[in-house]
This record gives C-alpha cells, structure tokens and sequence, in this order.
C-alpha cells in the first residue's frame, strides 16, 4: 500500500468528475469510513443512515452525494459527487496502485514440459501446471495453486494462492479467482441401490467465463456429462456453491454462502442473497431477485422478487410476516374467547 501518496481535493474532483466545497488544497493520504476517519483521510458518507455519524467525524474532508452535501456537522470541506461509490472506482486506484507482479516461474514450482506458459506469466512458489496446461499471456498464479491436465486459462486472469483448478476446465479472460476455491470439482451423483450409493463418473465440463471473479473458498462442481457455466461478468461472493450442471447467466451476483444444486439455470443479471439455496432443476429467470436465506423450491419468473421458505413472491412473504408476529396475540384471544365459552357451558 502506498501510504506516502497524497491527492487534493480538487485534483480528486477533476479525476471522479466532481466539484469542490470548500478549500480544493486540502490534501488526503487514505479513505474511511465517517465514523474512522482520521485527519488525513477523506470520509466516505454515501446513505443518509450513517449521518449521525459526522458529528464525530475527524476526516479532513468529506466524499459526499450531491443529495446529502448540505448535511450539518462533519469536515466543512467537502467533495461531492453523484455516486460516491462510484466515484471510489476511480480514485481508489489513484492512492492504491495494484502491485507489480514480478513475471516468471518460481524455482519452487513445478511445471510439466508440455504446458504452455508465456514469458510474461507469473506462477508461484510451490505452484503445479500439470501436462497440456494452456496460459494465455499476462496470467498470475499464485503460491501453491494446482492446474491440473489440459486447462485453458484466459490472458490477465489472477489465480491467487491455494486455488485448484481440475482437468479439463476452461477458465477465461480477466477472471478473477480468490484463495481456496475449487474450480471443476466431481458433482454430487450416485445411484443408489438397496447395498450402496455407487458414483457416477462425473465427466463434464466447467466453464468460467470472460470477467468473472470468484471469493474465496468457493467450490464449483464439473458437469456429470454436461457443462457447469458461470456467466461473463458474474460475481460470486466467499463459500459459494455450484452444482453440477448448473448454468448461471451473464453479470449475475450471488452473495456469501449461496448454494444453487444441480442442472438449475439462471437468466442474465440475477441476484441472490447470502444463504441463499436453490434447489435442482430449476429455471430462475432474467433479473429475478432472491431474498438473503430464501429457499427456492420452484421456478422463478423473470423480474420476479422472492424471498422465505419456501420462497414466494417478496410482498406476499412480508405479509405472511406480519400476519405470523401477530400469533401470540391472537392465540391469547382464542384463549380467552375458548375460556368464556366453557364458562357458559357451565353456567
């Protein structure tokens, strides 16, 4: 990390398109949140939620959205914005240079004659490229990574320490694969009889796609005779996992611990929350939304938002909700009513 960098604030507008309250000389040296920033940092303040935070804030300046720049309390010097997110894309990078890889194989990899790997590729310490491994150029692998028999692997993907990737698996371009995930793992398939569950050879295909980046500890299972696809674009958050045969569509999002079960497809732009879990065989269409810990039991529409479990349209799972908090209340009123029945009867 590059801590002795140091931007304006005027310098940060012209990069993010922005404009300057206050005093553009100001400089900053890193980012924070409102509620940890310190004197050399610029405060981050991009929902409304967090602005009971400025009145202690001790940033020298704030990143601020163009709907909430006329807040009181906090750094009167400020710089606004219309996505702060947005505009952390562009200036994080500034402070933050991404490493320099040094190109090479290490001395302490192992790489089979018949691989294929560019000059101005970088493998690891303790890394393996096994028989007719294919890397396209600029290609990062980290310490102890194996690759196994005749993968392909795109230019600029970064594989970063302790990732498998099995045989046969096709990884793209500009993928990003974090530590510990397992790409082309055998599928959950057996036949099962009265003496034993007898495994099915698990000989399909794994696919990630161009621009994809993977969190670690992931597993994502080959297909049984097909393909398991992850789509361009997508996006899978830590402890994801796939199952075999499954498709998932371009530019989809699947947060921490979501788990998809075998020959399920989804649409392109698909959400899923954390804990998410879909069932086998399913068809979730493009753009669907599913609710953090939503059980999907069923097919889901294109557009569609669910949530529960079993998941249902989101609407009619909040007032499914609401009507189950009032319970108690009303289990005391059967009581009640069931008490002065009895009574009756008795008089």
């Amino acid at each position: 990390m590059r801590t002795s960098d140091c931007l304006t604030l005027q310098q940060a507008a012209d990069a993010a398109g922005g404009r300057v309250l206050g005093d553009g000389d100001v400089v900053f040296r890193r980012f924070a949140p409102v509620h940890d920033a310190g004197p050399d940092a610029l405060a981050l303040l991009a929902d409304r939620r967090y602005a009971s935070d400025l009145e202690g804030c001790g940033g020298c300046a704030l990143l601020v959205s163009e709907d909430l720049c006329d807040l009181e309390g906090g750094p009167v010097d400020r710089l606004v914005v219309p996505d702060p997110h947005a505009a952390l894309l562009v200036l994080v990078p500034l402070l933050h240079p991404e490493r320099e890889v040094l190109c090479g194989v290490h001395p302490a990899a192992t790489v089979h004659d018949s691989a294929s790997v560019p000059e101005n590729a970088a493998i690891g310490p303790h890394a393996v490229i096994a028989a007719r491994v294919v890397l396209g150029e600029n290609v990062s692998v980290g310490a102890n990574c194996v690759i196994e028999r005749d993968t392909l692997i795109g230019s600029d993907t970064v594989l970063f320490p302790n990732v498998t990737v099995y045989a046969d698996s096709v990884v793209g371009k500009r993928v990003i694969v974090h530590a510990g995930t397992r790409i082309g793992v055998d599928g959950f398939g057996y036949v099962t009889d009265a003496v034993s569950h007898r495994k099915l050879p698990q000989v399909g295909g794994c696919v990630i796609e161009d621009d994809v980046e993977i969190g670690a500890n992931c597993t994502i299972d080959r297909g049984s005779i097909g393909r398991t696809v992850i789509g361009a674009g997508s996006k899978l958050d830590n402890l994801v996992h796939i199952g075999h045969n499954v498709e998932i569509g371009p530019r989809s999002i699947l947060v921490a611990q979501v788990g998809v079960a075998g020959s399920t497809r989804t649409g392109e732009g698909v959400a899923m929350g954390g804990q998410a879990g879909v069932v086998g065989h399913l068809r979730i269409g493009a753009g669907a939304r599913i609710g953090a810990q939503a059980g999907v039991i069923g097919d889901v529409a294109p557009g569609e938002t669910v949530s529960g479990y079993p998941a249902r349209d989101h609407r009619s799972y909040l007032k499914a909700m609401a009507l189950l908090m009032r319970l108690p209340e009303v289990m005391r009123r059967v009581d009640r009513l069931e008490r002065r029945l009895v009574e009756g009867d008795a008089r």
